[in-house]
C-alpha cells in the first residue's frame, strides 16, 4: 500500500513531464515552420527579406573575396598576355562562350580580334572588384573592356551603390589598364512585364552609369530596348529567363555592340 502511494505522485510527475516536453517541442517546430523562408523566387518579381530573400552585401566599393578554379584560371590567360579586347562581368557575359548561348555570334562579331571574357556566373560588382584587384588586369595591355556589371546586386544593395560600385571598377581599369578605353554597357531589362519592379531599378542605375562616359576613355551604350517587344514585355526567344539572353538574343547584343567595338579598336 505505501508502496502505491510512493509510486502514484512519481509516476503523474513523470507523465506531467511527457507532456510538458511534447508541448514544448510543438511550440518550437510551430516558431521553425512559421520563420522557415519560403522558396526563391523567380524573375518575375524582387525577392522580399523572410520570402527566400537574398542576402544584403556590404558596400559596393569593397572588394569581396571569391577565389576559386575559375580565378585562377583567369590569372594564367593574363599572365599569357595576348589580350586586346577583353569583356567582364556576370554569367550574363561568360555565356558568350556557350554554343547555345553567346558562341556563335560572338565568334562572328569578335572571332578577329584576341580575346578573353572574364565573366563569372553570380558575380556581384564586390567580387568582380576583388577578382581585379588580385591578378586578373595584371599581364596584358587591352585597348578595350567591354564590361556590364550588377544585375546580382539588385535588390541587396541600392541603386546608387550599384552605380558607384560600377564606378569604383571603371577606376580600377583605369589605375591597371590605362591604355585601354572602356565600352560600359547599361543594365539588361529583367522580368517579363514592363511594370515588373526589376525594370524600374534598372532604368535607375542605367540612368547613373551614363553620367560616367567622357568620350574619351569611357563610352556608354543602353541596348536594353532592343530586346523588348513593341509593347515592353521581355519575349521568351529573347531571353527565355527573362534575365540571360538566347542565341538571337546575344545575336542582338553582338549586333548592337560591334560597331563600336569595331571604332573603339581601332
Amino acid at each position: 500500500m505505501s508502496r502505491m502511494r510512493v509510486g502514484a505522485p512519481f509516476k503523474i510527475s513523470l507523465a506531467l513531464l511527457v507532456v510538458a516536453l511534447a508541448a514544448l517541442l510543438l511550440e518550437a517546430q510551430g516558431r521553425s515552420g512559421r520563420g522557415a523562408p519560403a522558396a526563391a523566387d523567380t524573375v518575375e518579381g524582387p525577392r522580399r527579406v523572410g520570402q527566400g530573400a537574398l542576402l544584403p552585401l556590404g558596400p559596393t566599393t569593397e572588394p569581396r573575396p571569391r577565389d576559386d578554379a575559375r580565378h585562377r584560371r583567369f590569372l594564367e590567360i593574363a599572365r599569357a598576355g595576348n589580350i586586346d579586347l577583353l569583356f567582364v562581368g556576370d554569367s550574363i557575359t561568360d555565356r558568350w562562350r556557350r554554343e547555345d548561348s553567346g558562341l556563335a555570334a560572338f565568334t562572328e562579331h569578335f572571332g578577329g580580334y584576341r580575346t578573353a571574357n572574364f565573366g563569372v556566373p553570380a558575380d556581384t560588382i564586390q567580387e568582380t572588384l576583388w577578382r581585379l584587384q588580385n591578378g586578373q588586369l595584371d599581364g596584358f595591355e587591352a585597348k578595350l573592356i567591354v564590361f556590364m556589371l550588377g544585375t546580382n546586386n539588385i535588390n541587396r544593395n541600392r541603386n546608387a551603390d550599384i552605380a558607384e560600385g560600377n564606378r569604383a571598377i571603371i577606376a580600377e581599369f583605369h589605375r591597371r589598364q590605362p591604355q585601354a578605353k572602356v565600352l560600359l554597357l547599361g543594365v539588361f531589362p529583367r522580368g517579363a512585364r514592363a511594370d515588373n519592379p526589376y525594370r524600374a531599378s534598372v532604368r535607375e542605375i542605367n540612368a547613373r552609369l551614363a553620367m560616367f562616359a567622357d568620350h574619351s576613355r569611357v563610352f556608354y551604350m543602353d541596348i536594353g530596348d532592343r530586346f523588348l517587344a513593341a509593347d515592353g514585355t521581355l519575349p521568351t526567344d529573347i531571353m527565355p529567363d527573362r534575365l540571360h539572353p538566347s542565341q538571337q538574343g546575344y545575336r542582338i547584343w553582338a549586333e548592337a555592340i560591334a560597331p563600336k567595338v569595331k571604332e573603339l579598336m581601332e
